[in-house]
Parts: C-alpha cells; structure tokens; sequence
C-alpha cells in the first residue's frame, strides 16, 4: 500500500457529498491501492448531519479509508491536505439576488483560500465547484499567494460531459467515440459548448450535423441543462456532478487520452484574447499532474462572439469581488 493522500472535501453534508464521498473512499477517484484520509468540513449548524455521513462511511468497512476527520474550521480541514474539492457553497435564497450571492460565496472561498494558504501541501490541487466557481475559484486563488494559481482550478466537467452525452445521441454513437469537445467560458448560461473542434470516430463532428441544431437546440440545452434538471427533479444536478468532479480529478492526475482534451476552468494567460485576470474555462491537456492549454485553436465568428460575452460576464463578477482580491506574489 501507499502512502495515504489527504482530501479535504467542503459542503461534506451536502447531497453532491453524499454521491462523492463513498466513491472517493472506495479507492475509485485514484484506485485500489491508493489509502485516503477524509477530512471533512462543514458548517457548525451541519455538524450532527455530517456525522451520520461519518458513522455511514465507518460502516461501509473500506479497506482503503484509513481516517476521517469531520471539522467546521477550516485551518484544521485544509492541514497538509494534498487533494481539495471545494464543493459547499451559499445557495441562493428566496429574494435573493445573484449579486449578493456573489457577495456571500466571495467571503467564503477567500477564508478558504486563506486557509489553504497556511496549511496545505505546496502542490496541493484544488477543484473549485460550488457557484459561482468560476469566479470563487479567482477569489481563492487570490487569497493564497504563496501556492501556485496553477494549483486552483474550477469545474466545467458537468458541462463538458453533457455536451458529449448530447452529441453522442445526436450521432447515434457511444460517448467514447466523442473526442475534442469543449466547453469555453463561465459555469453559467454563458458558457459555450464548443463543437467546432470535436470529432466523432475521428470524423469533425460539424461534417456529421446540421450546424442549425448546434446554435438552436445544442447550445442552449447545455447551458440551461442545469436549471431543466432542477425544475423536473425539484433539486440540482447531485450524482452528475460528483461524477464529473472525479472525471475532473482523475483527469488533472493521470492525464487526457492522446489527441484528445478536456475542459477546465483555470486561470486565463492572455490566450484567445481572453483577459488574464480571469478563471476561465479552456480546452487542456493533462500530464504529469499539470495542465496546458490547447493553442492555436481556429475560432470562428459565431465562436468568438460566445467568448466575449462569457468574458464580459466574468469581469464583471470580477468587478463586484474585486475588494476580495489580494495582490499575489
């Protein structure tokens, strides 16, 4: 057996926690022969819910989950952590703005990354979910200057994994001849799904549909799946998006299959003309435990004018935070 690796997993109580956890703790997020320790935070009111989660996950038996540590602080959740899935977040209430869902969200990541700051491995990685994560991720990131941003990055999987599901019942085929796709932007109704680059069975996916469905139906399916899915089942995406945040995980880890891509939300480097003071979800490929993103993409018209408007969402999330973002090293 190895050396356990430490998670820190927020939100722990949550419905997407309860899809997540027992998966990590059964050795599926690194394998049969990687042990874990858990260490789980959640807010003082959650406590009591939180331990019941403990006591199933204990009564599960696995042989690769060697401790759990429940905790509302986060200095003691985020210690010499090596894995961070930053899930919990405010979700909005009745009356409630999304500005000041921003505004409540912002104060959160920035103890969180605070706390990273002081306490986590120096090559931690962290996968921001909780919404907005996009722009939570960039406030984390700011408020731990002595780690990498390269460290952060915020999950646009879901998204990237519904637009391949779609495309692959639109071919009629399997969702693993699907390579190449691509979710550009911020998770919300912004975001655009990209077909452009994807291929079917190594064909360009755009030779095999009508490029009417890809702007009519397409994209506005994927950007509002989210809020479809909680207006027929009464709650948001939960199992999917503990699926995709292992995808995500797993992928930044071992790395993307040759002549293939995945989607994640990392900080922008001036690439597609994208503004650098941005977390924004790019086309990447994974190895070594690092991310690169995809150059030299060509961007056409109809394209570009879905970045922009992502962008400009972006900066001005980014303007309403902006006290929240302490200048890095």
């Amino acid at each position: 057996m190895k050396t356990p690796v430490r998670i820190a997993v927020t939100g722990a109580a949550g419905q997407i926690n309860y899809s997540l956890l027992f998966r990590i703790a059964s050795g599926e997020l690194f394998g049969p022969k990687q042990p874990v320790i858990l260490h789980l935070l959640e807010i003082p009111q959650a406590m009591d819910h939180l331990q019941g989660i403990v006591m199933e996950l204990e009564d599960c038996a696995y042989p690769l989950l060697y401790a759990i540590h429940p905790t509302h602080d986060p200095n003691v959740a985020f210690r010499d952590v090596d894995y961070a899935f930053l899930i919990g977040a405010r979700p909005r209430g009745p009356g409630m703005k999304r500005a000041d869902l921003l505004d409540a969200n912002a104060q959160i990541f920035a103890t969180q990354g605070q706390a990273l700051n002081q306490h986590a491995h120096r090559n931690v990685k962290v996968l921001i979910c909780g919404n907005p994560a996009n722009t939570n991720c960039l406030v984390a990131i700011a408020n731990a200057p002595e780690l990498d941003s390269k460290n952060f990055t915020a999950m646009t999987r879901l998204d990237h994994n519904r637009a391949i599901s779609m495309l692959a019942h639109q071919c009629g085929v399997l969702t693993s001849d699907i390579k190449c796709m691509t979710v550009w932007g911020n998770h919300s109704c912004t975001q655009y799904p990209d077909v452009y680059h994807a291929k079917v069975k190594g064909k360009p996916a755009i030779q095999l549909i009508d490029e009417q469905w890809v702007i009519d139906t397409f994209v506005p399916t994927i950007q509002f799946r989210g809020a479809e899915i909680i207006k027929i089942r009464g709650q948001s995406s939960a199992a999917s998006a503990a699926n995709a945040a292992i995808d995500h995980m797993q992928t930044w880890v071992n790395g993307t299959a040759h002549g293939d891509w995945a989607s994640m939300a990392v900080p922008s480097d001036g690439i597609y003309g994208i503004s650098k003071d941005l977390v924004f979800s790019f086309p990447v490929t994974c190895k070594n435990g690092g991310y690169e993103i995809v150059p030299d993409l060509e961007i056409n018209k109809i394209s570009n004018e879905r970045l922009k408007l992502s962008e400009k969402e972006l900066q001005e999330e980014r303007k309403q935070i902006k006290n929240l973002l302490r200048n890095r090293k």
